[in-house]
This record gives structure tokens, C-alpha cells and sequence, in this order.
């Protein structure tokens, strides 16, 4: 019987779940505790997937994700407006059209070296929380959630997932500021939370080959099937060759030949008033260190990209601590509840939007 599968049961379960929550979307899509609804049984089969199929821990997930959206509001985010001077060139959003599968891919991109100052940008966590969710909220709406037609194959692949780049070009890897500690420690939390199962692959370009052994340190930490999503590499335009179907649409410094990511989709900006402009640092030096540290925070990051949660203390890799998201500092792209671990488990390092911890100048998600 269905009603016996995890599936079935986490279902069967969702009218009171909903009722504890108070809340009833996710992702965009109107939860409704039917079997015939494609939609409503991708978003569990995800939250399950997360859970290593542990339907109790996929509930308390779940339960925790509608409380956060329904006090977080993020598809509003999305309407929201940003501070130019804090988040402007941070974080795109693009869709690539692969003919020959007849599929089209979405990847959010987070410019780590676009960081111009890290008090401003990381100074205030829930506020750079915001706009990660905005960012990561971008990518979810170019899923098309609810359009959704068939349920994902027990077991099969799930076609309905983003993937994630995080640059590095410019970012030195030298001083973990504590803002930006402190904003991927939370975003981390928060984007394994709401944001399971929603990145596929995560790309780390323009990283510096004197840092090479800290990616590969890494390894040694992630399970198999974490490690088949982490791609470091030290050139922008190595990206093209690993993502051949999509590679010609692809941003030219990634080696394709489609128009600059800074022509992809972001988040409302706008240009803060001067009084709301906080003050950068004293030196050019602390401005540019500050900046690219939140990145490291990407790879800490890998878990948030499959909506695990780390109960174990944490530790610290290498020289580095440890966001589709966007988890990256992500995002984008973390979990804000301490849930149960997934099928892969990942010791938590210190880091960053949707990661491990490896200072950075130069944001994350979110899943």
C-alpha cells in the first residue's frame, strides 16, 4: 500500500503537519496532502531524501522550513529592495537551454570578489540572510515547481535541482573575519533548513591552486555522493568543459559564449541613503580580505546543499572552515534547525552563503 511507503507516511502525516506550522507553501508550491498532486510529492520526496528516508526527521524538517517561510516571508523578498553598496554584483541567476535533452538548467552564481566591504555586506546577518533568500528564491522560481506533471521515481534521479557556482577570482585566503564567520555559520543553518535537495552540483571556480590541498582536504570529510557535487577548480573558464550540454550559453568568462553573468538575473537593488551606509574598513588591505572570507563558507556550504544537518561538533578542516545553493556564505544556498543527518554526513567547519572554512576576500544559501 502507498500509505506504507516513506512517501506515503510523511503524506499521510501533512494536514497536521500544516497545522503546526501554520503555514502551507513551500517553494511556491500550495502543499495539499494528495498523492495525485506531482508538486506536493516532489517537495516531500525532497525533504525525504534529506532524511536518508527517516520520516520523523523529514517531518521535524519540514515543520521547520513553513515556520521559517511563514515568519520570513522569502518568495516576498524576492519584490524586496537591496543596498546597491552591500549586495550589488554578489549573486546572478541564469537559465541555460540544453536542446538536445530538452531541458533547461538553472545556476545561481555567487562573485565572492565582488565583496567591496565586509562589515557592510556581513556586518548584519539577518539582513544578508534576506537577501541570500531572495537570491536562492530567484533560482527556485525558474524550477517551475508547479508545473510539475509526475512524481520523482523512487529511488531515480531528481531532475528538479539548480546548480550552484561560487567564484573566487580575486579573493585572498588568509583572515576568517568573525562577521563573516558569523554569517556563514547562520546561513548555513538556515539554508540546510528551507532549502534541501534543490542544488545538483556545486562549481568552485578561480580558486588558487596554492589552495587546491585544502579542496582536496575536504574530501576526506564529505561522503561519496557529496563528493560527485563538489567541483573545485582554478580557472573560470574550466566550467564550460564541465557542463558541456549547456557550455556555448554559458557567460564567456566560463568559457561559453553567451552575454557576462552580470547580465544574469539579480535581486532589487537600489542605492541606500548616505546615513545608511555603514563605514568601511580603515585599509584597502582589511576591505579586501574581509570581503572574499565569506565564500569560504561555501564549502561548509556542501551540506546545505543537501539539506543536511550536522549535530556533531564541529570541526575544523586545514587552515579552513567550513552555504546551492547558493546554498554559498551561501548560499546559496544551510539548515536552521538542528535536524537529524542526512545519508551524508558532513563534520560541520567553521564557515560561510550557499561552507569549509577558508578565509576569503572577496555569499552561502541556500539549497
Amino acid at each position: 500500500m502507498a500509505t506504507e511507503t516513506p512517501l506515503g507516511q510523511l503524506t499521510g502525516r501533512l494536514p497536521q503537519m500544516l497545522a503546526q506550522a501554520g503555514h502551507s507553501e513551500m517553494w511556491g508550491v500550495e502543499l495539499t496532502a494528495s498523492s495525485d498532486h506531482a508538486p506536493t510529492q516532489v517537495v516531500l520526496c525532497k525533504f525525504l531524501r534529506a532524511n536518508n528516508d527517516d520520516v520523523a526527521a523529514a517531518e521535524k524538517q519540514l515543520v521547520s522550513a513553513l515556520e521559517w517561510r511563514k515568519k520570513m516571508d522569502p518568495a516576498g523578498l524576492v519584490a524586496q529592495t537591496f543596498d546597491r553598496a552591500r549586495f550589488g554584483g554578489l549573486g546572478y541567476v541564469t537559465v541555460h537551454e540544453d536542446e538536445a535533452a530538452g531541458k533547461e538548467t538553472v545556476i545561481t552564481w555567487n562573485i565572492y570578489g565582488s565583496v567591496k566591504d565586509k562589515k557592510a555586506t556581513f556586518g548584519n546577518v539577518q539582513e544578508f540572510i534576506k537577501w541570500r533568500a531572495a537570491l536562492m528564491e530567484l533560482g527556485v522560481q525558474k524550477l517551475r515547481l508547479n508545473d510539475i506533471k509526475e512524481p520523482i521515481p523512487e529511488g531515480g534521479e531528481d531532475p528538479h535541482q539548480m546548480v550552484q557556482v561560487h567564484d573566487y577570482q580575486s579573493v585572498s585566503f588568509f583572515r576568517m573575519d568573525p562577521d563573516v564567520k558569523a554569517a556563514s555559520r547562520e546561513t548555513i543553518q538556515t539554508f540546510s533548513m528551507a532549502y534541501p535537495e534543490l542544488l545538483s552540483h556545486k562549481y568552485f571556480v578561480n580558486v588558487p591552486a596554492i589552495m587546491g590541498w585544502v579542496f582536496g582536504a575536504m574530501k576526506f570529510f564529505l561522503a561519496p555522493a557529496t563528493q560527485r557535487k563538489f567541483h573545485p577548480m582554478t580557472s573560470g573558464t574550466t566550467l564550460a568543459t564541465e557542463l558541456k550540454p549547456i557550455a556555448a550559453s554559458l557567460p564567456k568568462e566560463y568559457g561559453g559564449q553567451g552575454p557576462s553573468v552580470k547580465e544574469g538575473q539579480t535581486v532589487l537593488l537600489s542605492d541606500a541613503p548616505a546615513s545608511d551606509v555603514v563605514d568601511k574598513p580603515a585599509s584597502a588591505e582589511a576591505d579586501a580580505v574581509g570581503a572574499g572570507e565569506a565564500p569560504v563558507a561555501a564549502m561548509a556550504d556542501l551540506k546545505v546543499d543537501d539539506g543536511k544537518v550536522d549535530e556533531k561538533p564541529a570541526v575544523e578542516a586545514p587552515a579552513a572552515q567550513a552555504d546551492s545553493n547558493t546554498a554559498g556564505v551561501d548560499t546559496g544556498a544551510g539548515a536552521g534547525a538542528e535536524g537529524k543527518v542526512g545519508k551524508e554526513k558532513i563534520p560541520e567547519t567553521t564557515a560561510a552563503v550557499e561552507t569549509p572554512a577558508v578565509p576569503v576576500k572577496g555569499e552561502v544559501a541556500a539549497q
